[in-house]
């Protein structure tokens, strides 16, 4: 369908612009599925074919569309010039820090007039900087002819123990799926041979031997996404350097172990060993953050010997660990949903009566640990928002003054024979700030890669921790940021988001975008929904299967709050949920079309009874269920928002975004999300599907792009929250 666009000085969402753009509705071959005895039509099935000429056509034909109306919506602009200011103003910006034992710096910078990131490396924090390596410099070798141009960017590094090489991990256009090659530092001789099939951004990283000639990765025999073998029977290979990469050896996976029964479905992985340690130990991953895991005896993996055996399974609810030596540390979640810290002996293994170091703590959740020479630092959090700093020392529990307030704390350490330990701070107005701890002087210095700089635009930018109570009584955290000029008006233009799944937290970071929405006048809302870690393992298992319904129910109820408090209505308030968040944005204006006026379903999980066969489906099933139980599938379908569309209901204007190289929520699914919503929708509401043809799950590596991509979310729920002074005077004409 050809559109001219004409300026006017009019209304921009005309009757007339929503049946033009509901006009082209895609192509529907219905399927009906029989779960136990319940039938269930899916009117979109074949948009499942991502090969089908008329689904890249109606899929192509809605993403031009949508980016003809988000191009030319005013807030857009004003979002992706005030980011590559901001971009100019620092200078540069510094990612992936890794530092060796020898005390070299290992880091990705780029300049704010650069696309992508390139690796630079130097002695200590004040050395002098030298540069490593340029990804444009990388040619694939999947395409080493093509005189196409390949946007590859660095999402991975990993030094070897002595800092004399590097494995350097390269993916293009958003992609999972990543090719290593390794560097000699002192020469910057890049070795010919290139790693391909693995993902260490999510799976098996890349783990160096203390010979700093070898390693561990996670081998994926299937790399299309497309393929119904994608993510199956991956392995553990051990590389040595000046092998041929093809002649893999196999050393912890379901080939090369069937006595461990390991599902195909279960991504093998090593966990970080210290140098010297006398055991290895392999995780089975998932999402889920408990695992079965096992262990082997250092002398007989020299040997080649297969000596894998349990160490715990996903009921001792080791969370996270570390192992030093011939003992481990971790956190544990048995009988303690705010975690505990523990250590036992590997050789005499007791992980449900361990010996427990720091006790659960009722009013914080132990976050993460790290241990060192003197002793286990560790972070907590409160509701997710307010972070502690410890150190366990000799018997003592210590807490750590921090300088200043803190929303969430990480920490970076050399390893367990060095004292250094720095924490990076973050809050959601504040940059993020790298502290190095000195425990002799309990001080702290700091020690920030990027110079701080002010941002002025955000003066007196407020941020108020609240606590709701929802429909059942529980109180949930909600994060809300304004100006401090801000009036109740009833009228305020609200954008809340909401994740809650995983047991991941949403944690304070520097929310430029957040702070731009406040100093336009509207506030930023963060619901901290059950689902998520904010409280703990119980916090998590609230929203999670069969209770998933709190996750979607909780971002309501804030909804409900801010209405009857008397900051926004019904007309001023939009929801944003991403990747698995699109369940909870998806849902509650499914359940709840009246009380929102946009919805912004971000590369969502909205097809969750079909989640399963997608590229990323079998490691969900820990997390949201399996159609293969009755009552799984009942809360799958429970927390389905493409089955819960309704012929004739009147639903929010609505956003839903996709990558078209996103192998966890695959692009299909946010189609047919869209598809039946435009064809079932009775509002005069748009409803736009924006495609990202160079990006995946979580974009692409140009930042520009990426300011783009989020300019266009803002930008629609400004035009249909009204924000004055970012409303369009175009409008479309057939």
């Amino acid at each position: 369908m050809k559109r001219a666009y004409v300026i006017v000085l009019a209304y921009f969402a005309s009757c007339a612009f929503v049946q033009a753009q509901k006009s082209n509705l895609a192509p529907s071959k219905p399927v009906t599925d029989e779960y136990f005895g319940t039938k269930i039509v899916d009117e979109y099935r074949n948009l499942e074919d991502l090969q089908d000429p008329a689904t890249i056509n109606w899929m192509k034909s809605q993403a031009d569309y949508a980016d003809g109306i988000l191009d030319k919506l005013p807030y857009k602009k004003y979002f992706v010039d005030e980011r590559l200011k901001f971009d100019k103003r620092s200078g540069y910006q510094v990612s992936n820090l890794k530092i060796t034992g020898g005390d070299l710096y290992f880091y990705l910078k780029k300049a704010g007039d650069e696309k992508f990131h390139k690796l630079y490396y130097r002695k200590g924090f004040k050395g002098k900087e030298e540069f490593l390596y340029d990804p444009a410099a990388f040619i694939s070798s999947f395409d080493p002819t093509s005189k196409q141009k390949h946007n590859f960017t660095i999402n991975f590094l990993s030094p070897s123990w002595d800092g004399s090489k590097i494995a350097i991990s390269l993916s293009e256009n958003g992609k999972e799926t990543s090719e290593v090659i390794i560097m000699d530092v002192k020469t910057k001789h890049i070795y010919p041979q290139v790693i391909t099939n693995l993902e260490p951004t999510s799976v098996g990283q890349v783990k160096w031997l203390e010979d700093n000639n070898s390693f561990f990765y996670t081998y994926f025999p299937v790399i299309d996404s497309d393929s119904p073998e994608y993510t199956k029977n991956t392995e553990v290979t051990l590389y040595r350097l000046g092998e041929d990469p093809k002649k893999r050896k196999n050393v912890f996976s379901r080939v090369n172990n069937p006595e461990l029964d390991i599902d195909e479905g279960r991504f093998p992985g090593i966990v970080q060993f210290n140098q010297r340690d006398p055991y290895f130990i392999g995780n089975l991953g998932d999402v889920d953050a408990f695992t079965d895991t096992f262990i082997i005896d250092r002398k007989d993996f020299d040997k080649g010997i297969k000596s894998w055996k349990p160490l715990y399974y996903k009921a001792d609810k080791v969370y996270d660990k570390e192992p030093v030596g011939k003992e481990v540390y971790f956190m544990s979640g048995y009988n303690s949903p705010n975690f505990k810290l523990c250590k036992t002996n590997l050789e005499k293994p007791d992980f449900k009566n361990p010996e427990i170091l720091v006790p659960e703590k009722k009013e914080e959740t132990i976050k993460s640990f790290e241990v060192t020479k003197d002793g286990v630092y560790y972070t907590t959090t409160k509701n997710g928002v307010d972070a502690r700093f410890y150190l366990y020392r000799n018997g003592k529990d210590i807490p750590i003054p921090l300088p200043f307030v803190v929303g969430s704390i990480s920490i970076e350490t050399k390893g367990k024979d060095y004292s250094d330990v720095w924490i990076y701070c973050s809050g959601w107005a504040n940059e993020t700030r790298r502290l190095k701890y000195d425990l002799k002087t309990n001080r702290f210095e700091e020690e920030n890669l990027v110079p701080l700089i002010a941002y002025p635009e955000f003066d007196g930018a407020v941020v108020e921790e609240a606590i709701i109570k929802a429909r059942d009584g529980v109180e949930v955290p909600l994060t809300l940021i304004y100006d401090k000029n801000l009036k109740k008006t009833g009228n305020i233009p609200v954008f809340i988001q909401a994740y809650g799944s995983y047991g991941i937290l949403s944690a304070p970071f520097f929310a430029r975008s957040y702070l731009m929405w406040a100093k336009k006048g509207g506030i930023f809302a963060i619901a901290h929904v059950r689902g998520g870690g904010e409280k703990g393992e119980s916090w998590h298992k609230a929203g999670y299967k069969q209770t998933k319904p709190n996750t979607w129910r909780d971002l309501i109820d804030c909804t409900e709050y801010l209405i009857k408090e008397g900051y926004t209505s019904k007309e001023k308030v939009a929801i944003w949920g991403g990747s698995a968040g699109g369940i909870t944005s998806g849902m509650a204006i499914m359940e709840r079309p009246d009380l929102f006026k946009a919805a912004v379903v971000d590369v969502g999980s909205t097809n969750a009874i079909r989640g399963e066969i997608a590229p990323n489906g079998p490691g969900n099933v820990p997390e949201f269920g399996t159609v293969t139980k009755p009552d799984e599938f009942k809360a799958l379908l429970a927390m389905d928002a493409f089955h819960h569309i309704k012929k004739g209901e009147k639903y929010p204007a609505t956003l839903i975004t996709t990558g078209i190289n996103d192998s966890r929520v695959v692009s299909w699914m946010p189609a047919k999300f869209a598809a039946k919503l435009m064809a079932n929708d009775a509002s005069d509401n748009p409803i736009l599907l924006k495609i990202d043809y160079e990006g995946g799950h979580i974009g692409g590596a140009d930042l520009a792009r990426a300011y783009a991509n989020m300019g266009s979310i803002f930008a629609f729920v400004a035009w249909q929250l009204g924000l004055p002074g970012y409303q369009p005077t175009e409008k479309i004409k057939e």
